[in-house]
């Protein structure tokens, strides 16, 4: 096919980044998929297509580094990367330590950001290329008991938006995807739960917990129409900034999207009485 591309997409041995990596080459194109062992390395160039497993680690920026340089190489372009290896930390803020924080980031913020440093000399170079992150509809609004996680994605959310207007003239794309609950392993063992300590709390985070746990397995989102999703911003012309995925992101972020306007209405003379006067003086 003559629109056939090379996707490094990071995290393919579960969730939406095998739906995508199976998505992608079912279409066609080859996929260069990381995983953190060998048997999912094994596994995942036993599906049908063209597969090519890396093992990698996203917090080591050295590794990533060679994993992307020799995928240029040996492979060819990298035309699409999809960063979406990551991790949920499920913890309240006062229980959550700053070991805890500080893992947190250097997955989900640092590697993201080890991966698109790597890709984008190479794009910058050929004028071409597209920039996925998998963020999340948690860096756009905000659930109690999930703080750590909340910041790291918001920070992707930023950085990636500055980064899109950095680049536009390179003829690169930048997108944040942005799933709501998908049925995958987030809420299963790629979740970090932090151990309870604090009574006080009970009563708020005990049922979200429980809730969490419970519908792990159950969640409304389909992965596979998540990856044709991801496949068709691929294919467009103009690609969006951002891309929520699923009703109750939809439903959710909007309705965050509505409380902040009206923190703004509500205070809007407040923010307005801040500046100087006409005459360069405070008013």
């Amino acid at each position: 096919m003559s629109d056939t591309k090379t996707f490094l997409i990071t995290g393919v041995s579960t969730g939406l980044g095998r739906a995508l990596a199976r998505a992608a080459l079912a279409t066609g194109h080859r996929v260069v998929g990381t995983v953190r062992t060998p048997a999912d390395a094994l596994a995942f160039e036993a599906l049908t297509g063209d597969a090519h497993a890396r093992i990698l680690d996203v917090t080591d920026h050295d590794a990533v580094d060679t994993v992307v340089d020799e995928t240029e190489r040996d492979l060819g372009p990298v035309d699409v990367l999809v960063a979406n290896a990551g991790y949920g930390h499920d913890g309240l803020f006062e229980e959550s330590s700053m070991d805890d924080l500080r893992r947190q980031f250097e997955v989900n913020v640092y590697g993201t950001v080890a991966l698109i440093k790597a890709v984008l000399p190479h794009m910058r170079k050929r004028r071409s290329g597209h920039i996925i992150a998998v963020t999340s509809m948690g860096g756009l609004i905000t659930m109690p008991g999930l703080s750590f996680y909340h910041g790291s994605k918001f920070a992707v959310e930023g950085i990636l938006e500055a980064l899109g207007k950095e680049i536009a003239a390179f003829g690169i794309h930048v997108t944040a995807v942005e799933p709501g609950s998908f049925r995958t392993d987030w809420a299963g063992r790629s979740m970090v739960r932090a151990p309870r300590t604090i009574a006080d709390y009970d009563e708020l985070f005990e049922p979200l917990r429980a809730r969490r746990v419970q519908g792990s397995g159950h969640q409304p989102g389909d992965p596979g129409k998540a990856a044709d999703a991801v496949l068709a911003i691929v294919a467009a012309d103009r690609p969006p900034t951002r891309l929520l995925l699923g009703n109750d992101a939809l439903r959710l972020v909007r309705a965050g999207r509505e409380a902040f306007e009206r923190d703004l209405l509500a205070w809007a003379e407040l923010s307005a009485s801040t500046d100087f006067d006409d005459a360069g003086r405070s008013a």
